[in-house]
């Protein structure tokens, strides 16, 4: 199987692709890096920054299409967003708890992954955003430290560059993915 991840996601799918390599044929790893815990003001600053734009959310929303709006929308982003919330008889919810997400993303950048990262044996495809959060330096260690890996670059994508550059994540994991049957 080839297994992709963005951001938190890109973690638990390299940390998956680590642990099983038996099952992994291929990795993409979007905007996230195995870095982690050596600047644990900037970790933190980071998840305070999360956690004040989630804050600023206006729960419950009074219907979808207000989500949609809030989120900037109509857009695919938008829908996206307002996807992940759930209906309840009093208006609508992100399907997760705020507290516990903060939790879990300084649980996950306070740790390095890199000996997992190094362990990782099949090929591997880093997609960074131009305008994310995976710093060009952190990509091109990847590709050094990476068994078998390519970087590829979204220039003027953001951190949802799947939903902010869908034509061209399409073309890049297509491209990946065949690649990777080819090779069989």
């Amino acid at each position: 199987m080839v297994v992709v991840g963005q951001s938190l996601g890109g973690q638990t799918a390299l940390l998956f692709a680590a642990e099983r390599p038996d099952l992994v044929r291929g990795l993409v790893v979007a905007d996230a890096s195995p870095a982690g815990g050596d600047e644990p003001d900037v970790i933190e600053a980071d998840v305070v920054k999360v956690g004040n734009s989630l804050r600023r959310w206006p729960v419950p929303f009074a219907s979808r299409k207000a989500a949609v709006e809030f989120f900037d929308g109509p857009s695919l982003c938008a829908e996206a967003w307002a996807d992940g919330l759930e209906h309840r008889e009093d208006g609508w919810w992100p399907r997760f708890d705020i507290e516990v997400m903060l939790r879990t993303l300084r649980e996950a950048f306070s740790q390095s992954y890199w000996e997992d990262w190094e362990r990782i044996s099949c090929p591997s495809l880093v997609v960074r955003a131009g305008n994310g959060s995976l710093s060009p330096a952190d990509a091109q260690a990847m590709v050094a430290r990476g068994r078998q890996t390519r970087l590829v670059e979204l220039p003027g994508a953001a951190h949802d560059l799947h939903l902010d550059r869908p034509a061209d994540w399409r073309r890049v994991v297509t491209e990946f993915v065949d690649a990777l049957r080819q090779a069989r």
